[in-house]
């Protein structure tokens, strides 16, 4: 499929068979989705504008490079705050805005709950961050609201996504690149993906 990424990196594929574990601790999973997060965004990043910089080493004066566009870290709440952590570590200047979506569990549609995204957009890059790309529901519905935000460029970072949930952001939103871990076999019955790793929010705060 175009613009889907699935990682072959030997390190993410070590890091997600820890995290997929059911005897994974909270503590360790969060560390693991930190990590996976970082990695992911290492490959989604591999496009971004720099502009030259004049700097001196202590040795001579030299032309180096800076990031040119203003990155916004966009991360689905509750389960997307976990990637955050992991990817401030290699862009800590990133602007973080959340957006909160819940699914119904009747109707396994996205309800949106809290949104405190400024009139103007202050970045010119957004990741969409959330561990599990299921129905895809929640990113199409984030996709939604940062285009009518005004973003031009738009990124979803995951850790693993099920065919459903990917055709669904594919088909709404053709524009915006995929970057998973992992594209796994299916939905269950209650909107779950299969294998997958459980409820990744749940996995996380140690609840459920």
């Amino acid at each position: 499929m175009p613009n889907l990424f699935a990682s072959k990196h030997p390190l993410i594929l070590h890091k997600l068979s820890r995290l997929r574990d059911k005897n994974t601790e909270p503590k360790k999973f969060r560390e693991l989705v930190r990590e996976i997060a970082a990695l992911l965004t290492y490959e989604a990043t591999a496009d971004l504008a720099v502009t030259p910089r004049e700097l001196e080493t202590p040795l001579a004066k030299m032309t180096g490079y800076e990031l040119k566009e203003k990155i916004g870290l966009v991360p689905i709440l509750r389960a997307g705050l976990g990637m955050v952590e992991g990817i401030w570590e290699l862009m800590p200047v990133a602007e973080v805005w959340h957006i909160g979506l819940y699914r119904d569990e009747r109707t396994l549609k996205p309800v949106e709950y809290y949104n405190k995204l400024p009139i103007e957009p202050t970045v010119s890059v957004c990741l969409i961050l959330d561990p599990m790309l299921a129905t895809g529901g929640s990113a199409t519905a984030t996709a939604d609201v940062l285009k009518r935000w005004g973003v031009k460029k738009i990124k979803f970072v995951g850790l693993i996504g099920a065919p459903e949930g990917i055709k669904m952001m594919q088909d709404h939103h053709p524009d915006i690149p995929i970057y998973l871990a992992a594209i796994d076999d299916h939905l269950n019955e209650r909107g779950y993906i299969v294998p997958g790793l459980g409820d990744a929010g749940d996995r996380q705060f140690g609840t459920g």
